[in-house]
């Protein structure tokens, strides 16, 4: 009998690799494992329950039992997929995807949200979409037109504008600063 089991704070591929190999060291026999969430082969007994919790935590995951913080978790996990991890070619709708993936009210989501994490899923999917467009000038194979289009915004100015709101600083103001800091490799 398969059982899922919820993990916080995982956010990237590294972390279900990580994830993976502390499951294989406990001898869990794992059918998939995705962001925040991994669906074993048998139930998790108590005892190996907490030997899991046990290793988790010093990796700075912890195991979700509360349905409410489990649906917040996925709520960051599909913002954190939608912008990290997916070339954004399709101009989808943020509340579309998450009620389609929750099966929930967008209000409802909207709501809880706001209520358990103190801000709203808007400014939380911006905040993932200004640190893309951090690591995308860092990177700088791109030109913030570019930028731009790959991140769904409507025009540079605009992303332009949500980039200062949010850091302080203009998209080429940031990059600058971010190369002075940088050392040329006969100064390292």
């Amino acid at each position: 009998m398969a059982n899922t089991v919820f993990i916080k704070n995982m956010v990237c591929n590294r972390c279900i690799m990580v994830v993976q190999s502390e499951l294989d060291k406990l001898g869990l026999n794992v059918n998939s494992i995705r962001l925040g969430e991994v669906v074993l082969e048998e139930e998790l007994s108590d005892e190996k329950k907490k030997l899991l919790e046990e290793v988790l935590i010093p990796l700075g995951f912890e195991l979700i039992d509360d349905k409410k913080v489990r649906i917040i978790e996925k709520i960051k996990n599909i913002i954190i997929d939608l912008v990290h991890h997916q070339d954004n070619d399709a101009k989808t709708n943020l509340s579309d995807v998450l009620i389609s993936q929750l099966h929930h009210d967008y209000n409802y989501l909207s709501n809880l949200f706001s209520e358990v994490e103190s801000t709203t899923i808007e400014k939380y999917f911006i905040a993932q979409k200004i640190e893309k467009v951090k690591e995308l000038l860092v990177y700088d194979e791109l030109s913030l037109s570019q930028i731009a289009l790959r991140l769904n915004y409507s025009s540079v100015a605009y992303l332009s504008n949500q980039f200062k709101k949010v850091t302080g600083l203009t998209p080429s103001h940031f990059k600058q600063i971010r190369e002075e800091k940088r050392k040329p490799l006969d100064e390292v």
